[in-house]
């Protein structure tokens, strides 16, 4: 039984084996005493502590899941709880490399069955700015018997979580100012000496601006925890990450969506053929690229990315947008709807999406050029058909109604 109320909007869902999952998308009441989201954290925390989780964040993780990831491996330091940062994809992102590098940051990709063997190693899981369906990790890690500890996401639900505790706040604009309003209200005191707490700082603000379009889509709450976060982080050290160049294959892609796109009703669609695994962050750099072109105010970039390590194929596609009226999330999710196990194949925040389609049969890069050309051809049709379903041709507008 679900029971909801909507004076302080907490989900509380009765499990098959009596436990519960609670849902938290709080609207915070200085005025109320009911519990915070932060008490409940630290009361998880102390429950726990002495334990070993693994945080796993999505295949291909942004500097919110990364940066929000290691303020939770602080704070859960505090209480004598060590932390693995793990996810199954790559970092191609030039910010995302050089973010890793610059500051040491502790998150390292699970590459094969060898990796998962060591998950006897730990007690607990933590996803942090996702909610499992992001990551090809997930179910054999919950297949592993792993208990789910605590998500912490500021995207829209995805799925049902049989978590200990869900801290779900979409109304938030990133992860990492939810851990940020943590660090506030005491998980963790900075010290703007200690240079761990420095970089991290840094890492939370690169990854807070990230998702906020710096800051430009941010709310009250990123403001005030940009204005906490710019009491301990390094400046130079963040320029220094901004800087990155991009690579000639990003530039490659980028000039191939600016080559395939076709453009209706403000809404631009390109589709860029196959890439590598490690290329799959040209994706949302080109829908970025294209966005700014004069009278689009919606790009969507994709692609079939091959991963060679563990023999899959993927459609995987990035969605931005200008449009206040347009909700990325409910778009993407109207798209390309759900698979047999009623998950979304994407979704989005503010301005932003993205979708990860499975190819399945169809997998495998061959010799063979032509049927090359014409999977990428039955894909390519299929996916732009259902993305200009939902473009009003007489109206001129998005419709997800």
């Amino acid at each position: 039984m679900m029971t909801f109320n909507s004076d302080s909007e907490v989900l509380e869902e009765a499990l098959p084996n009596g436990s519960s999952a609670i849902s938290l998308v709080p609207k915070p009441d200085p005025d109320s005493d009911s519990d915070d989201p932060v008490k409940a954290v630290r009361r998880l925390l102390e429950a726990h502590r002495e334990e070993r989780h693994l945080v796993l964040l999505q295949d291909f993780p942004d500097p919110d899941a990364l940066s929000s990831a290691w303020a939770y491996k602080l704070i859960a330091a505090n209480y004598k709880i060590e932390c693995d940062i793990v996810y199954a994809g790559t970092l191609s992102h030039q910010e995302n490399i050089a973010l890793v590098r610059l500051t040491g940051l502790p998150a390292r990709r699970w590459l094969s069955a060898a990796d998962r063997s060591h998950l006897s190693d730990y007690q607990g899981l933590v996803l942090v700015d996702n909610q499992g369906t992001t990551s090809q990790l997930y179910e054999h890690i919950r297949e592993a018997g792993l208990p789910l500890v605590l998500v912490i996401d500021h995207h829209a639900p995805q799925s049902k979580l049989d978590a200990e505790y869900i801290d779900l706040r979409p109304h938030i604009r990133a992860t990492a100012t939810i851990l940020t309003q943590y660090l506030q209200q005491g998980l963790l005191n900075l010290d703007r000496n200690n240079s761990k707490h420095t970089k991290c700082a840094t890492a939370l603000m690169h990854g807070l601006r990230a998702d906020t379009n710096q800051l430009m889509h941010a709310g009250a709450s990123d403001f005030m925890a940009a204005a906490y976060l710019s009491q301990f982080y390094d400046g130079q050290l963040l320029s220094a990450v901004l800087q990155a160049s991009r690579s000639k294959r990003v530039m490659d892609v980028i000039e191939r969506s600016l080559r395939n796109r076709k453009v209706q009703n403000n809404v631009s669609i390109a589709g860029v053929g196959y890439l590598r695994y490690d290329d799959r962050d040209a994706i949302p750099q080109a829908a970025d690229f294209l966005v700014t072109e004069e009278n689009v105010h919606t790009a969507v970039v994709y692609g079939i990315v091959h991963d060679e390590d563990e023999e899959r194929e993927v459609v995987i596609g990035s969605l931005r947008t200008s449009k206040i009226t347009l909700d990325p999330d409910e778009f993407i999710k109207e798209a390309f709807g759900q698979d047999s196990e009623g998950r979304f194949f994407g979704g989005g925040r503010s301005m932003a999406g993205g979708f990860e389609i499975p190819v399945g049969f169809l997998s495998g890069f061959y010799e063979n050029s032509e049927y090359n050309r014409l999977k990428w051809e039955v894909f390519d049709t299929q996916i732009k058909q259902k993305l200009w379903r939902l473009v009003n041709p007489e109206e001129g507008m998005i419709n997800t109604d």
